[in-house]
């Protein structure tokens, strides 16, 4: 059964693809709360996206998934995602490509113009509204990506390694625009990552996973403000403390290797 007030809720959720004997996923028990930030990190292969695509209601699972006490069985406007590629249409303006989920979900013109209007200015996109994605960068894109989730008024932003694409630059500066656009919204964020340092600077909480199968090895809450200055030693602290964790799971299995090719019937 769901606790009471829970808001995403993972009971015993495990990932088996057909044909395959070992899991994706391990059983996993997680709770999160309404506005948290949370970020998935490990290393590739780890059922990060996996486990984000359960959420998103793109991929089958076993087990219980509930968003404030409804189960996921496929994907639904309270749920706005937002990949690594853009997606935008190429025909559309800015503008049509963000009112495009009001547009399929029935709200008239006027209406879709105002959401629109309000989640271009939230992402900084203004005066942008009737460009084709072809005229925008890449960083201006993925604002774009982000208007359009935010359009459907969703109460969980899914997002799979959204910056990973981005220069340095950009990307830092997309980070401080996320957490400004949670603050104003007030929106729950599960945030798919690799970098440990995106994941300090961002989260509230981070679930690092480690592969074969996907399990959590690290539930860690960071006590630290939401506005961060990145040379804060507290985040390099958390910084060296995942780094930790990561290389137990490194160790063993480059052990095994060295071991597997110091023997001659292995070869």
């Amino acid at each position: 059964m769901p606790e009471e007030n829970a808001f995403l809720q993972l009971q015993q959720l495990s990932v088996t693809y057909p044909g395959e004997a070992h899991q994706v996923l391990s059983p996993l028990n997680i709770q999160i709360n309404e506005g948290e930030f949370v970020c998935l990190l490990g290393p590739s292969g780890c059922g990060k996206t996996t486990l984000l695509n359960c959420m998103a209601g793109f991929q089958s699972y076993e087990g219980n998934l509930l968003l404030q006490g409804q189960p996921i069985t496929k994907p639904g406007r309270e749920r706005g995602v937002v990949f690594q590629e853009y997606a935008l249409f190429p025909w559309f303006t800015v503008e049509q490509n963000v009112m495009l989920g009001p547009r399929i979900n029935g709200l008239p013109k006027t209406e879709r113009i105002r959401i629109a209007r309000k989640c271009i200015r939230m992402v900084g996109l203004d005066g942008y509204e009737t460009y084709y994605p072809n005229r925008l960068s890449g960083g201006m894109k993925q604002r774009a990506s982000l208007a359009r989730a935010l359009a459907n008024e969703p109460s969980i932003l899914l997002l799979d390694e959204p910056f990973a694409a981005l220069d340095e630059q950009t990307r830092e500066t997309m980070q401080s625009e996320l957490l400004r656009i949670q603050d104003e919204s007030g929106v729950t964020c599960v945030f798919v990552t690799h970098s440990i340092a995106e994941a300090v600077y961002l989260a509230d909480r981070i679930l690092v996973l480690l592969p074969k199968p996907g399990r959590i090895a690290l539930d860690l809450r960071l006590k630290l403000p939401r506005i961060r200055d990145r040379n804060d030693d507290r985040l390099f602290h958390y910084q060296k403390m995942i780094s930790s964790v990561l290389r137990e799971e490194e160790i063993p299995s480059l052990f095994s290797a060295r071991k597997q090719l110091s023997n001659p019937l292995a070869l």
